[in-house]
């Protein structure tokens, strides 16, 4: 019996800027989790995952992980990936200095 697939978004980091990117159905990239593709078919999530990899002048390290649909978009269902949409946690910069909202809940920072 196999298992039952989990939705799943598209998390890479750009190669340039080194920033936590997320890929859209229309195959952009984005630094809003909130606009990623909710993939929730495997096959498709197989197809969409090397699309990402051949993009290797863009962004690295792609990978699928782990997410559930919210009430604006995708949210991260491990800490991992909550923290990256984050961005940097000890200054206001990147994503919060762009006004980007975080997705996802990091224990132990309630101040977030």
């Amino acid at each position: 019996m196999s298992r039952r697939f989990t939705p799943k978004v598209i998390s890479a980091n750009d190669l340039i800027e080194g920033d936590a990117v997320w890929l859209t159905e229309d195959d952009r990239w984005t630094r809003d989790m909130a606009q990623a593709e909710l993939i929730e078919d495997e096959a498709h999530a197989a197809i969409r995952l090397l699309f990402a990899k051949g993009q290797p002048s863009v962004v690295v390290g792609a990978e699928l992980v782990d997410a559930v649909a919210g009430a604006d978009g995708p949210v991260p269902v491990h800490f991992r990936e909550a923290f990256r949409t984050h961005g940097p946690t000890n200054y206001n910069l990147g994503k919060r200095a762009e006004g980007f909202r975080p997705r996802g809940h990091i224990p132990g920072n309630e101040a977030l």
